[in-house]
């Protein structure tokens, strides 16, 4: 709770007062009182009137200044608007400037980024859910059942039976070249052409056959990922931090904020920012009411009351800054 929450219920207190006072007044005010100090006589009379008035009308007049912010809040005839509402899309762009260069700018997110470790640590935790997913025996029977499936599939595909048997033809006359195995390969298929295209048709019909046997490399792959995951871990670390960082100087604070807030009418316009400083306007406006109340001390004995409040004023001046030395004192010489 700050300092102004803690005198507010107080101060809530001071415009009754001075209702009372000024009710009080009309009955009795110190008729024919008066009081000597220093063998100086202050008639007394009337100063309830003048301290409860002046005080009411330092209420009201802040009263009525910050009511005047907000209302009216559509335009009147003769009242005319609130200041915020009738400057709406100004207080809108000042809002939205200030939130956009002061509290959540791309240099703060970028440092808070950096500062918070948050990309090393979820890399850690990436590695550790990889590793865990990899090494569970019922993802790696799952994975290869359909890997087997899909492959069964396709290799039962007459096209692509096709496919395979004109590359296997083309990889073996890459393989045989231009030399004596090249040769030896074109004389063989000029003489036995059907020979030759049953042979490499087998191979592939037998494909399918062959899936569980190639599966069974597949848990050694499979081990080998983490370790090549952990191996390049820096390269993923900078790269993710790259990304990041790129979406945040694209990312437009400003628009976000005034596009949200060009959604909201005058009334919660108004709740949005009394929210934020509604304690401190109370504060402001009871405090108005005392100091009005000490202005009528001036208004009832100007040269008494501005001595008194230069004195009282000096005496707390002098005592602030006492008590802020000693504050700060044991913090310097620590540092020093």
């Amino acid at each position: 709770m700050g300092a102004h929450a803690k005198v507010l219920p107080y101060l809530r207190l001071v415009p009754l007062v001075l209702l009372l006072l000024f009710g009080i007044s009309f009955v009795w005010d110190f008729p024919g009182v008066s009081l000597t100090l220093f063998g100086y006589t202050l008639p007394l009379e009337g100063l309830l009137l003048v301290v409860s008035v002046s005080g009411l009308i330092g209420f009201l007049t802040n009263w009525l200044a910050i009511t005047m912010l907000f209302n009216p809040r559509e335009r009147r005839p003769i009242f005319g608007q609130g200041l915020i509402p009738a400057q709406r899309d100004r207080v809108i762009f000042r809002l939205a400037r200030a939130v956009s260069e002061e509290l959540i700018n791309e240099e703060i997110i970028k440092q808070k980024i950096e500062e918070s470790g948050v990309i090393p640590r979820y890399r850690e935790m990436a590695l550790g859910v990889t590793r865990s997913v990899i090494e569970d025996p019922d993802f790696r029977r799952d994975l290869k059942r359909l890997v087997a499936e899909y492959l069964r599939e396709m290799l039962g595909s007459e096209a692509m039976r096709q496919k395979l048997t004109r590359f296997a033809v083309q990889k073996i006359e890459a393989y045989a070249g231009e030399g004596a195995s090249g040769l030896a390969l074109r004389v063989y298929r000029f003489l036995n052409e059907a020979d030759f295209q049953r042979r490499v048709e087998k191979a592939v019909d037998e494909l399918p056959h062959s899936v569980d046997t190639a599966l069974d490399e597949l848990d050694a792959l499979l081990d080998q990922i983490p370790e090549k995951i952990e191996a390049r871990s820096e390269e993923i670390e900078t790269w993710a931090t790259r990304v990041v960082l790129g979406f945040v100087e694209n990312l437009d604070v400003y628009g976000m904020v005034a596009s949200n807030m060009q959604q909201y009418d005058e009334r919660k316009l108004e709740q949005l920012i009394k929210n934020t400083t509604n304690e401190q306007l109370n504060y402001i406006k009871y405090l108005g009411g005392v100091l009005g109340f000490f202005g009528g001390l001036v208004i009832w004995q100007p040269a008494v009351a501005l001595a008194l409040f230069g004195t009282v004023g000096l005496l707390l001046y002098g005592l602030d800054v006492l008590l802020y030395r000693l504050r700060h004192e044991p913090d310097e010489a620590a540092a020093s």
